[in-house]
Order: C-alpha cells, then sequence, then structure tokens
C-alpha cells in the first residue's frame, strides 16, 4: 500500500530539499518534484517527495483523520 501524506514546509534548502512538519514530525523532503512549493506551503509527500501542493484545511482534515486512524 502506497501512502502519501500532508505536511507544512518550514524550512527550504539551497539543494532543493525542504524540512517538512508532519503534525509535529519533521523530516527532509526532496522538492524537485514541486518546484513552486514556498516556505509555509503544505504539500502532499510521497517516498520522500512533494508531489502536490494543498490548502492548510485540506491538509489538517487528513492529519486529523490519520491521527484518529492510528491512534485506535
Amino acid at each position: 500500500m502506497c501512502l502519501a501524506i500532508p505536511g507544512k514546509i518550514i524550512k527550504i534548502n539551497k539543494d532543493k530539499s525542504a524540512i517538512v512538519d508532519f503534525g509535529g514530525v519533521k523530516r527532509s523532503v526532496q522538492l524537485t518534484l514541486l518546484p513552486v512549493a514556498k516556505l509555509g506551503d503544505y504539500v502532499i509527500v510521497h517516498a520522500g517527495f512533494a508531489i502536490q501542493k494543498l490548502k492548510q484545511k485540506d491538509a489538517e482534515t487528513t492529519l486529523s483523520i490519520l491521527q484518529k486512524a492510528f491512534n485506535n
């Protein structure tokens, strides 16, 4: 099963990588497939690559659903 997770870009590095916050968990993500992403954007990440921008409300809703699913 493949799963893409939304997160917020909190830092962009010169090498087109970024630090993304996934509801408190921070990971390095590649922005090479989504070069228009900016600091503060919410993105969907799959296999370490940001693949799509999304609205903050949609990201928060998805993160809330995932948190409920994993806490049960």
